[in-house]
């Protein structure tokens, strides 16, 4: 990008680009165009060090489109749209967790107090003012419309970020970085911007986790290694104009991040951040988690996060959990003044007003990449994943890469983009060689993409990715990876900006100096009608300002409430101005999950809310919110499940209603929940042959279907066993209570000579109902077994299906809880396969 002559320090444009410039502050063609002097630089050389051929010149107002380029940047991993009407679509093949207790990426948004109820100003007439949220209302639209109008005050320039990312496994000595770092620069030429991210630079030990006595050491080693890389005379050829300074240096225990600048840019950089989040062991420490570094950079804002996430193949709730915390815990604390800026200038993607902080996605672009440890799915056998990659054969391997399925799942690194895999898995190596690790002595690891590069644009064309590659240095168990990005940068003029600003103000007043607000909603009672299990429904309600001022509204919440609705209610947006005449639509959400449906099934809850939506200096209106829940077996108990003969969904909910039509005095009427049999006794009749039986996912439509079979007492349609298979998997892991609660999990180490006795006892505490229907699915299970041949399951892939379907999730109590938990899982599911392959239960 913009690469500065050292005599004028004007902008210059590639090659070929148009001659502009008229003085030193306007954006000028670079010299060698044809009509151009030559530069005075002597050391200047366009081949390798100018802008590539098909970059844009610099103008006002959008950035043109770029010009076709000589080869092809590599394509973005093709994720498909999440459905949002029915949540019950994602799938719980072995490609696909089951579902567990959401992480925070998955939980709803909370929505937006701007203000307390205790800044209400009552007037004589009745009316009420908050004129903290007035004025935080009016920024909000101010930002909005300047938004909106960025291309009058805003330059554009294209140029190139760099991002690599290597787990060096604790080595490292004086191997030639250049492979890695600068392998691209004869195809692009040097990008403006290198940001490195090292996982493992120290050894992981307890040592080096809990007091960082190396980290120090080894992280101003590889600055040092980068910096002479980057500088050397092959590539400087010794002009300091051509040197790259380093901007911020990040580290955490075996994780570091680095930023390095060319010179002619450095006085462009402000506002620079730093931030770590350790998510390892105790959910804090340093031996897993993220570091990042944030910057202003001209008037583009740029966040770079390096993360390590959780190991081992089977552990993807714990990648998805750990991105999710270092998502929502790093915060960089730019200061308001900083804050403020990048609002004026349109950058942030949400108003931020009254803070100082800002967090990973509000900036214009991000980039996460590290290892993220993200494996192969299990479904292919460790031996078949090597073979695979070693003849380069990925595209099976591409479509069953844990980070593709839960993306595409929208579990994890939702609205992120990565380029298409297209390299061998860099992980894991025989250090020292090119060889995958199969050496006898070793543990057979089937190798992954565990080292990645993905990004987040607020606007999705200012980033095109060059490429995305690995290198080949092989001092590490690991590979490095790299991509060279295009960037859009903006540059504000701020005496333009600063027109703008007062245009929008102007216009403002013009309404604000007249009388009060008025508005219409098209109705203020919203019946949702029938509710289902793991459903959402929204409504809208379109507001109309019919005043002849500007009309800024919030919602607010009920008195002596803290919450501005019921948990399974959410609005958006929750506040908002409209000039007269302006009309904008308020969608009102109701979302029956797994606590929602145990609230309602125990008479706890019922589907009734209500709204206030105040106008500021004006009155309140009342939405009420209604609707009618559809009973489903679904996150219910089996306690309750056995109660009833009668299909679930005729069960009153009121538990009048239901003790006039049940007697609950007396014993359970069932040994089992007539849900479990029936779904039971249908994979029975449909065959327990079917190859990949509990590996291929069923269809989002049949097993929504089955589910309503299930609720009504309706017969079983021609479904394919494997939707009834999913049906059976969702059933059983949302439940209100675990099947398996976690108090009955072994405390100790099992083996050989005590599972017996572990097993037995195991047995003898669980509750009569539990134990009815833990004996009832594990005979299933057994008898599921004895059809290997054709169905392709093994008694240890049973095993771990029984612990996600039967065991409780829920976590340790205190440090030795949390720590221990992991293990005792472990001893249940030796329990989970004793059971199923004992000669007798």
């Amino acid at each position: 990008l913009l690469e500065m002559d050292n005599n004028n320090n004007n902008w210059m444009n590639p090659p070929g680009g148009s001659n502009n410039a008229t003085n030193n502050n306007q954006w000028a063609a670079r010299p060698g165009n044809g009509n151009d002097q030559a530069p005075t630089n002597n050391n200047y050389v366009p081949n390798n060090y100018g802008h590539p051929p098909h970059m844009m010149n610099q103008n006002y107002g959008a950035p043109q489109q770029q010009q076709q380029q000589q080869q092809q940047p590599p394509q973005r991993q093709q994720i498909p749209p999440r459905t949002v009407s029915n949540m019950s679509s994602t799938s719980l093949s072995s490609a696909a967790a089951p579902p567990t207790t959401p992480t925070t990426s998955q939980k709803a948004p909370t929505d937006p107090i701007i203000a307390d109820r205790a800044g209400d100003e009552e007037t004589e007439d009745g009316r009420i003012r908050n004129k903290e949220a007035a004025s935080k209302i009016r920024d909000a639209w101010i930002y909005k419309q300047i938004r909106a109008r960025q291309d009058e005050f805003t330059k554009y320039q294209q140029g190139r970020i760099f991002v690599g990312t290597w787990n060096v496994n604790a080595k490292g000595k004086d191997e030639n970085l250049s492979s890695w770092l600068c392998a691209d620069w004869h195809q692009y030429g040097p990008p403006d911007i290198v940001v490195v991210g090292f996982q493992e630079m120290v050894d992981l030990n307890a040592v080096n986790v809990a007091v960082e006595n190396k980290s120090q050491q080894r992280s101003q080693f590889w600055v040092d290694r980068i910096r002479s890389t980057l500088n050397s005379r092959e590539n400087t050829m010794g002009d300091p104009m051509r040197a790259y300074t380093q901007i911020a240096v990040k580290y955490l225990v075996g994780l570091l991040v680095c930023v390095f600048v060319k010179a002619p840019h450095k006085p462009r950089l402000k506002y620079v951040g730093t931030d770590s989040v350790g998510v390892g062991v105790m959910g804090v420490m340093g031996n897993k988690g993220g570091v990042s570094i944030r910057l202003q950079f001209y008037d583009t804002t740029l966040c770079f996060v390096c993360t390590h996430l959780a190991a081992h193949r089977e552990n993807v709730a714990g990648r998805n959990a750990d991105f999710a915390n270092v998502f929502s815990k790093t915060s960089f604390e730019i200061g308001e003044e900083a804050v403020s800026e990048v609002i004026r200038s349109g950058s942030l993607n949400k108003l931020s007003a009254g803070t100082s902080s800002v967090g990973i996605s509000e900036h214009d672009i991000s980039f996460w990449f590290g290892d993220l440890n993200y494996r192969v799915d299990e479904s292919i056998p460790t031996e078949r994943v090597l073979e695979l990659s070693k003849a380069n054969q990925l595209s099976e391997l591409v479509e069953q890469d844990q980070l593709n399925v839960e993306r595409a799942q929208g579990r994890v690194f939702q609205d992120w983009e990565e380029g298409q895999l297209t390299f061998k898995p860099t992980y894991k190596y025989q250090p020292g060689t090119d060889l995958y690790e199969e050496r006898p002595d070793k543990k057979l690891r089937a190798p992954a993409w565990c080292d990645r590069v993905l990004w987040l644009a607020q606007e999705p064309g200012h980033v095109s990715q060059l490429n995305y590659v690995r290198s080949e240095i092989n001092i590490s168990d690991h590979k490095p990876v790299m991509s060279t990005f295009l960037v859009t940068i903006k540059d504000v003029v701020l005496s333009r900006r600063m027109q703008v600003h007062k245009e929008v103000i102007r216009l403002l007043d013009t309404f604000e100096n007249n009388s009060l607000p008025m508005v219409s909603l098209d109705r203020i009672k919203l019946d949702f009608g029938e509710v289902r299990y793991d459903q959402r429904v929204t409504l809208p309600i379109i507001i109309t300002n019919t005043g002849k001022v500007v009309a800024p509204f919030r919602l607010v919440p009920k008195l002596e409430e803290e919450a501005l609705c019921k948990p399974w209610v959410t609005v958006s947006p929750a506040y908002g101005m409209l000039i007269p005449g302006e009309q904008t639509e308020i969608e009102v959400t109701i979302t029956i999950n797994n606590a929602t449906a145990h609230a309602l099934n125990t008479s706890r809850e019922v589907l009734e809310d209500s709204l206030i939506l105040r106008l500021e200096n004006g009155r309140d209106y009342y939405i009420s919110v209604s609707g009618k829940y559809a009973r489903s077996c679904f996150g219910m108990s089996v306690d309750d499940l056995v109660l009833y003969t009668d299909p679930i969904r005729v069960v009153p909910l009121d538990p009048i209603l239901r003790a006039e039509k049940y007697d609950l005095n007396t014993k359970a009427a069932m040994c089992v929940p007539k849900e479990l049999w029936r779904i039971i006794d249908a994979i029975y009749e449909r065959g327990l042959d079917e190859r990949d039986l509990f590996s291929t996912p069923g269809n989002p439509d049949e097993v929504y279907q089955i589910r309503e079979c299930l609720d009504t007492g309706a017969p079983f349609g021609n479904f394919s066993v494997h939707s009834m298979t999913e049906a059976l998997q969702s059933f059983l892991s949302n439940l209100s209570s675990p099947v398996v609660p976690s108090s009955l999990f072994p405390t100790l180490d099992i083996d050989a000579q005590n599972i017996q006795s572990f097993a037995r006892k195991f047995l003898e505490d669980m509750p009569p109902i539990q134990y009815n229907v833990f004996i009832y699915t594990i005979s299933f299970f057994r008898e599921v077994l004895l059809h290997r041949q054709g169905n392709r399951l093994s008694p240890a892939k049973i095993a771990r299906i029984c612990c996600t379907c039967l065991v409780s999730s829920a976590q340790g109590n205190g440090e030795e809880g949390a720590e221990s938990l992991p293990k005792r899982r472990g001893n249940m599911q030796q329990i989970m396969l004793h059971f199923l392959e004992t000669n007798s239960i």
